[in-house]
């Protein structure tokens, strides 16, 4: 995969975003952000001023998302931005992320979404459990508890049910397999073959979590609470929901057969 992005070339002199201090590169995929973006990349630098950097992967947003980092990557260090020239999928954007993490050594590595339905104070709480595991999760239905504030009850459901179905099915151990805030250690992205994951979604949250239990790795998951975005609108669709159902059954049988 090639990444195509406006970031600067790699000054091997200086590791991890220019900076030593640097571990953990934020990977943020937007499209239509402009309301959100801004305030979020100000508010992981102000909580994490040495040891976070934020990569945004935006897809062409039409509502100017791109130009807002690109002035502040002016008066910001650690502040990355690759465009893609279309709407290409969540799947794509993280694994992007990944192969750019790998590129330039980074020791961790977060998914969140841009809409602050994942609270930004949250990542030094994924650190602090970083040291026993390999994958964290933040998940919202730890220990039979329902963590979301602002959801239509129908999405809830949806969601709630998402869950358990991914569980029954596949068998893994993890009470929030399609949750969207995540760590991971860099040698999980290094022993998966991401030039095999192609789902988006929900899905790809799911396959994501699948291979690395079914390689063996430690998955813990910390609580929690999501809130529906403010401003801006949902980027889930039916087609995302839709892949999701036969998703699970798909990794079941490639897990079956030895084929993941």
């Amino acid at each position: 995969m090639s990444l195509q992005n406006n970031v600067a070339p790699h000054n091997p002199s200086l590791p991890l975003g220019d900076e030593a201090e640097s571990h953990t590169l934020v990977i943020i995929p937007t499209f239509n952000e402009a309301d959100n973006i801004g305030k979020l990349i100000a508010d992981l630098r102000e909580l994490y001023p040495l040891t976070v950097d934020i990569l945004v992967i935006d897809d062409n947003s039409p509502d100017g998302t791109s130009g807002i980092v690109r002035s502040m990557q002016l008066t910001m260090r650690g502040i990355h931005l690759m465009t893609r020239e279309r709407k290409l999928g969540l799947g794509t954007a993280y694994i992007t992320g990944f192969l750019f993490a790998l590129q330039k050594g980074y020791r961790y590595i977060i998914e969140m979404d841009a809409d602050f339905s994942h609270d930004p104070a949250i990542v030094a709480r994924f650190f602090d459990v970083m040291s026993d595991a390999d994958l964290v999760i933040g998940s919202r239905y730890m220990n039979n508890t329902v963590n979301v504030v602002n959801w239509p009850l129908g999405r809830l459901i949806l969601s709630k049910m998402a869950s358990i179905y991914t569980r029954l099915v596949t068998g893994m151990p993890v009470a929030d397999p399609t949750s969207g805030f995540k760590c991971f250690n860099v040698e999980v992205l290094r022993a998966l073959n991401l030039e095999r994951i192609n789902s988006q979604g929900y899905s790809f949250q799911i396959e994501m979590n699948f291979r690395v239990w079914k390689q063996g790795f430690i998955i813990k998951e910390i609580p929690i609470v999501f809130v529906d975005r403010t401003v801006g609108k949902s980027k889930m669709t039916h087609q995302n929901i839709r892949e999701a159902v036969w998703m699970v059954w798909w990794l079941k049988i490639k897990s079956v057969f030895g084929l993941l």
